[in-house]
């Protein structure tokens, strides 16, 4: 099948993507992984010992930061929808996490600890209606805020991709209620015309 316009030029430009480049090199499995790694050296979100939620963690990139960050005296849930391939010292759960079953077995996979930090990467499945994607996108975002605000330990950590656009401020709003700090990260891996942010957010608050 002959590939449009459109598809061979993000195939080119994939293929000559520097961060994509140094992820084959450096054993990551996405490029992904350098937009955590960029966050997390500004902002110290993941230590030694720390308990860590990784939500639409597929293909890896996240969980195996994660897991090097946190060490052997970690703890790293992660879990998606999609199969992963295992990351050694994580586990992972092949769920749908806006279920009431995805959602306990990530309890079930914590026994009733609470998290340093939850990440959240997730993206809906695009179907190129804009107004449905932003929609989606935003109630993800949502569902991962909530799982935050009830499993993070006192001065946790939440970092979760958003897109800018329709409920969007509110979202942003609802975090600065929810928690004593936010700030919008935009790394230098995340692509210049991409809508795509990154909003962390520290210590939750109580109720």
């Amino acid at each position: 099948m002959k590939r449009s316009a459109s598809s061979r030029q993000w195939l080119r430009r994939h293929v000559n993507d520097p961060y994509v480049q140094r992820s084959k090199k450096e054993g990551y499995r996405s490029r992904a992984a350098y937009k955590l790694l960029e966050i997390d050296d500004r902002d110290r979100i993941l230590f030694p010992g720390a308990v860590v939620v990784d939500l639409g963690s597929a293909p890896g990139g996240w969980t195996q930061v994660a897991v090097k960050r946190a060490g052997p005296t970690g703890r790293v849930v992660a879990i998606d929808l999609l199969e992963m391939e295992a990351v050694a010292g994580a586990r992972f759960i092949r769920a749908d996490f806006s279920t009431a079953a995805g959602l306990a077995a990530v309890e079930e996979a914590l026994g009733g600890s609470r998290a340093d930090a939850v990440l959240s990467d997730m993206a809906p499945n695009i179907s190129g209606i804009s107004i449905s994607d932003q929609a989606r996108s935003m109630a993800l975002a949502e569902l991962a805020r909530d799982f935050a605000l009830a499993h993070l330990k006192p001065g946790g950590a939440f970092l979760v991709k958003v897109f800018q656009g329709a409920g969007y401020e509110e979202f942003h709003r609802s975090l600065r209620t929810g928690f004593d700090k936010v700030v919008v990260r935009k790394p230098d891996a995340s692509r210049g015309e991409s809508a795509e942010l990154y909003v962390l957010a520290r210590g939750p608050r109580a109720g």
